[in-house]
């Protein structure tokens, strides 16, 4: 017979998202005190954290890391958080299972450890770390069963040997391979060229005023000094305009448009602070929550657009500031290449 938690997170899982259902934005689910991300290669990240109702000074996460594929090996990671310093190492005790002498702040579990642990992490309610001087986090595991549930989904194990949560004798050799991450070939920007500081006021009555007044709550400020540019080829530059100011976060218009005229500028998605190193743009947002969760995307130049090379967030954080972990939920293989000596004809 299974047991109801099982049982429960089963039902909650698959009324979630389709089997192995990574695709081009991965999957992310959340029950109770667990999250999970998948990204689009089908490596999956759960992470759980004390229960919401508890004190928020004494903050404690475990990340559990999948990669896709038959066999994979399961990490585990521990992190407390908190204004009082930790004494000492810390034990770390779950059911039947308790393990001593771990870092004070920060660990990773050997195989070992990870196999002395996670049956009693599928079974119980909660698991507590102390360290010397009797400071005590308790990490809630309501919501492990279900999110891992669907970790075994996304990567096609539910049935097999391999499975975290619903094995069966279905062959390792079905399980979902590991999907390669998409290669982006990004061109480093050339450095400025003279007279580029005297495009943006060339190039502004081309712009539609519109964009800015539909998107900004500083619109009133939208004019040619108020527009940064940077080279992104040798024909080609990158116009930006702060925009969307906040108490916490910021964001940003940004077009492409010739450098000579026509100036033909178009509007992109890409949003954020451009990195003129990289030829990238990100977009960093601080979420209200306790800990100040953070999230963030990354779009590269290819030479002809900017392209979304990344995008990473922790959806709970609780009490964790900028969050306990980074959780991809896409990811590229970025190549870059030089911008080329010489310019090319027009």
């Amino acid at each position: 017979m299974i047991p109801a938690r099982i049982a429960a997170a089963a039902a909650l899982s698959f009324a979630a998202l389709s089997a192995g259902a990574a695709g081009k934005d991965g999957v992310s689910f959340s029950h109770n005190d667990w999250e999970l991300a998948c990204d689009n290669t089908r490596t999956c990240r759960a992470a759980g954290y004390q229960s919401e109702g508890a004190d928020i000074t004494e903050p404690v996460s475990m990340l559990i890391t999948r990669k896709a594929g038959p066999g994979t090996s399961i990490e585990i990671e521990l992190q407390t958080g908190g204004e009082k310093a930790t004494k000492g190492p810390v034990r770390f005790k779950v059911g039947k299972a308790a393990l001593s002498g771990l870092k004070d702040s920060s660990t990773s579990l050997d195989q070992d450890q990870v196999r002395a642990v996670l049956p009693e992490l599928l079974k119980n309610d909660d698991a507590t770390l102390m360290d010397r001087g009797g400071q005590k986090w308790v990490l809630s595991l309501s919501g492990l069963n279900a999110v891992l549930l669907k970790m075994d989904e996304v990567q096609g194990r539910v049935g097999t040997p391999g499975a975290l949560v619903r094995r069966g004798s279905k062959p390792e050799s079905t399980v979902l391979p590991p999907v390669p991450a998409p290669v982006v070939h990004v061109v480093v920007p050339p450095k400025a060229r003279p007279g580029d500081d005297g495009l943006a006021a060339r190039i502004f009555p081309s712009l539609k005023q519109s964009d800015a007044k539909d998107g900004c709550n500083n619109h009133d400020d939208f004019n040619a000094k108020s527009l940064n540019v940077s080279r992104l080829t040798d024909r080609k530059v990158l116009l930006s305009f702060g925009c969307g100011m906040g108490a916490y976060n910021y964001s940003s218009l940004l077009w492409i448009a010739n450098d000579k005229p026509p100036y033909a500028p178009v509007a992109i998605e890409a949003n954020g602070d451009f990195d003129e190193k990289d030829g990238s743009v990100t977009s960093s947002m601080k979420g209200r929550g306790i800990g100040d969760c953070w999230s963030s995307e990354t779009w590269s130049f290819n030479g002809k657009d900017f392209v979304r090379t990344a995008a990473a967030g922790d959806g709970m954080c609780r009490g964790f500031a900028g969050g306990a972990w980074s959780l991809p939920r896409y990811v590229t293989r970025v190549e870059l290449s030089e911008p080329s000596a010489t310019p090319s004809k027009p």
